[in-house]
């Protein structure tokens, strides 16, 4: 702890009496970090099957992401290269070693796919998210060899794979199953929350795509049933 921080908290404790070794705050720190209470949830996002899906896909689009529904894994590939084509880009895709990725047929649709983080020379980028939040329209990405998070941010383009099963209905419930999947002591080292693409308005508050990130920002759904 640096010395001015040392010095504002010691001062804190001095006013209240209170030295941080107490057994009854101790206690409370360690029950609230295990527990892991949840706030108030805004109904807005309490939505089931399809009205959830769609206000996903309101809410991403909203902030300037392209979204398009596919029945099967297997039909991804072919929805990316018709994005693809129609935005003039390349057939060239990076990715990165997700086993779902990896049993996707990526030559049939005509797609030149190679595997590993970006060095920031790659335009286009592909990625399967962890999971969705329909109340914004974000995406959650997860760390790590599956999913670098390079593509994330290094890409001009940066299309993402969400299975409509994975789309929950708020922030809290993300976090309750990135608990449940990784556990605390175990949690990815970055989880990336993704709303639309990169923007920003400093400069004479004028928007601009692509500030910080990628300027395009396509996802696709797999499925059409979320869990319940």
């Amino acid at each position: 702890m640096s010395s001015a921080r040392g010095d504002i908290v010691s001062n804190i404790r001095r006013s209240l009496g209170v030295t941080g070794q107490e057994a009854p705050r101790r206690f409370a720190v360690t029950d609230r970090l295990t527990r892991a209470p949840t706030g108030v949830i805004p109904a807005r996002g309490q939505r089931d099957g399809a009205a959830r899906i769609a206000m996903f896909r309101e809410q991403a689009v909203a902030v300037s992401a392209t979204v398009a529904m596919v029945e099967s894994a297997q039909a991804a590939p072919a929805e990316i290269a018709r994005y693809l084509r129609e935005n003039n880009l390349p057939a060239i895709l990076r990715r990165g070693e997700d086993a779902r990725l990896a049993a996707m047929d990526w030559s049939a649709a005509g797609l030149d796919v190679s595997t590993g983080p970006s060095d920031g020379d790659d335009l286009n980028a592909v990625s399967h998210a962890f999971g969705g939040i329909a109340e914004t329209g974000t995406l959650v990405m997860t760390s790590g060899a599956d999913n670098p998070t390079t593509l994330n941010f290094l890409p001009d383009n940066h299309i993402v794979i969400l299975s409509a099963a994975d789309l929950e209905r708020d922030i809290e419930s993300v976090w309750d199953r990135l608990r449940g999947r990784f556990g605390k002591a175990l949690m990815p080292r970055t989880v990336n929350m993704i709303t639309g693409p990169s923007r920003s308005a400093d400069i004479e508050q004028t928007l601009l795509l692509g500030a910080h990130g990628p300027r395009r920002l396509h996802i696709v759904i797999v499925g059409s049933a979320p869990h319940a």
